[in-house]
């Protein structure tokens, strides 16, 4: 994996490049070297013709004016002695271009000035003995000696001469066998490093084609993600900009442009074009902010307005970062946000506050007139009816009997309700604090408040012990409250009720409906009994404000006590639902969020 990412970096594509021509080079100075050596050797194989032509023609001439002193002796014509003139202007030519030939060749530069004096003694005996010839001494003892002198002295120059081209071919063929060796491994090593380099260039070309198709690729994503950036930009009201601090020049997105009104890219994108519109109230703002920009060169969150041609004054939100790229360049990447819809919400919900703040000082005062003026009238009206009933009952008609139970009842009910819609309005948990509390202790509590009822009722109530949590400890009484006395209210003819109240803790995903919780796990108190029930279709209706599934002549209730339930549960983050089957009996589960 390691090798692998190496591979595919680009520092060793470069090194491998680099290697690549270096390995030519090596390859290119080896063939010149052999290149040379062959060069070398051919000048060397030239040298060694040239230098045996020498000697034949050295050892020509000289055989030419011994058979022209020869002739000569023989018919004494003057003509014969030609070759021995010419000959003398050869050979010093000839003994010239041997000393050049064998120039740096110690031994060779011995054995052409041994020979130049061994053909200077022939040259001296061939004149003696023409000398003598021309004297008509032929067969005097004299020359018999010089002419056997000569011809002792021609065979050591033609020894000399044969010495001198057995060593001139000795070292030539030396010099052959040495280049031929180095010579004939070239053609291998030259092959092997071509093929060498070939597979080398061959990987990096697969690898820069790899290299370049991913660069492809990313470039068509970076297309894609340039194009989507833009209709980000367009749907987000937001634009982009890049000062850039070491030339200081601004680049502008094309939805900068039409933040402010205008076509993409219709004005030079500098700081005084943008500023210009500007307006007048955050002019001096702006200006200080930006020129502290230039001296900090960071940008924190700024808010200014600016007007566009048109005339619609716009709010901006703006913010910068300073980035440094891999050459030391340094930029600010800013944003520019259109937060004019957000400053116009902030607005509308600063009205609704106040439409709500009148609307819970109107209900403040509804609490007050229902808990005040509402039920002094009503209590005067129980205590006419009560006062009608005991002293006129006697002279009142069946039909007035009937009516003054019907005002009883009313007023009874009217009185109910009252106080309900008024507990239902007090169920805030603003207006309790949250603290530590025994469950236990409020549920019993709920039960000795409703002692009665479950005495005239003969009912059953069990409980599992339920561990302390941090709630509005009120709010949860009457939430036991409600619940058992809408068990006890919804009872069977004939059948004692039987209430069971059952605690557990249940994870978040197993909680119904819940789609969304901060919290991983919820206290679970279960509240069974064995009443009349409800179909389930209506199980989320019951918890709806004054809803009743029965008659109010059936069962008595205003259809606000399970409203108060709900309530309750949702001031302390929770979540309530109810099971029913008609004549068997209903099941109320309460989830509270456990907090740490």
């Amino acid at each position: 994996m390691k090798f692998k990412s190496l591979y595919n970096s680009e520092r060793f594509l470069k090194i491998i490049f680099g290697l690549s021509l270096f390995i030519v080079l090596v390859m290119g100075g080896l063939a010149y070297r052999y290149i040379k050596e062959l060069s070398d050797s051919f000048d060397e194989v030239q040298e060694a013709y040239q230098l045996h032509i020498e000697l034949e023609k050295l050892l020509s001439a000289l055989k030419d004016a011994e058979s022209g002193k020869r002739g000569y002796i023989i018919s004494k014509d003057s003509t014969f002695l030609e070759p021995l003139w010419v000959s003398g202007s050869e050979l010093d030519l000839s003994l010239q271009r041997l000393k050049a030939l064998t120039q740096g060749n110690p031994d060779q530069e011995e054995k052409i000035a041994d020979l130049e004096i061994k053909i200077d003694n022939s040259l001296r005996i061939f004149e003696k003995t023409l000398q003598l010839a021309q004297k008509n001494e032929i067969e005097s003892a004299e020359f018999i000696s010089a002419f056997k002198e000569g011809r002792q002295n021609m065979n050591s120059v033609r020894f000399k001469v044969l010495e001198i081209t057995t060593h001139e071919s000795d070292l030539l063929g030396t010099k052959k066998e040495r280049s031929s060796k180095s010579l004939s491994n070239a053609p291998m090593v030259v092959y092997y490093v071509l093929i060498f380099s070939l597979l080398i260039l061959l990987l990096i070309y697969l690898q820069i084609s790899k290299n370049l198709k991913i660069l492809k690729e990313k470039n068509e994503l970076l297309e894609t993600f340039k194009e989507s950036t833009t209709q980000s930009e367009i749907i987000s009201k937001h634009g982009n900009w890049i000062w850039n601090i070491d030339d200081n020049t601004f680049e502008y997105s094309d939805n900068l442009y039409r933040l402010l009104g205008e076509e993409p890219q219709s004005f030079e994108p500098t700081l005084e074009n943008f500023i210009a519109f500007t307006h007048p109230e955050d002019l001096d703002k702006l200006t200080e902010q930006v020129n502290k920009m230039m001296e900090n060169e960071d940008l924190p969150f700024i808010h200014y307005r600016i007007i566009q041609k048109s005339g619609s004054i716009k709010h901006f939100k703006a913010y910068g970062k300073v980035l440094i790229d891999s050459d030391g360049h340094k930029k600010l990447l800013g944003t520019t946000a259109d937060i004019t819809d957000e400053i116009e919400n902030y607005r509308l919900i600063e009205e609704r506050n106040l439409e709500l703040e009148r609307n819970n000082k109107e209900l403040a005062s509804f609490n007050y007139v229902a808990s005040h003026d509402l039920q002094e009238p009503l209590r005067k009206i129980q205590t006419f009816i009560s006062r009608l009933e005991d002293k006129e009952q006697e002279n009142l008609t069946d039909n007035g009997k009937l009516y003054i139970k019907r005002i009883k009842s009313s007023s009874a009910r009217m009185r109910s309700l009252i106080d309900d819609l008024l507990q239902f309005s007090r169920t805030n948990k603003s207006e309790e604090a949250f603290e530590d509390s025994n469950i236990n202790i409020l549920l019993e509590t709920a039960k000795h408040d409703l002692v009665e009822i479950i005495s005239d009722t003969r009912a059953r109530i069990s409980s599992d012990s339920i561990p302390s949590m941090k709630v509005i400890p009120f709010q949860i009484k009457q939430l036991f409250s409600n619940l058992i006395s809408n068990s006890l209210k919804y009872r069977r003819e004939n059948v004692a009720p039987v209430i069971s109240i059952r605690y557990s803790e249940t994870h978040a995903s197993e909680v119904p409906n819940l789609k969304y919780s901060k919290h991983s796990r919820y206290h679970t108190i279960t509240i069974k009994d064995n009443g009349i029930g409800f179909d389930q279709e209506y199980a989320e209706q019951i918890f709806t404000l004054f809803s009743r599934l029965h008659n109010k002549n059936e069962y008595s209730g205003t259809g606000i006590g399970l409203s108060i339930c709900k309530k309750i549960v949702e001031n302390h983050n929770g979540y309530i639902t109810a099971e029913g089957y008609p004549n068997q009996g209903s099941t109320f589960i309460v989830y509270l969020p456990i907090t740490s």
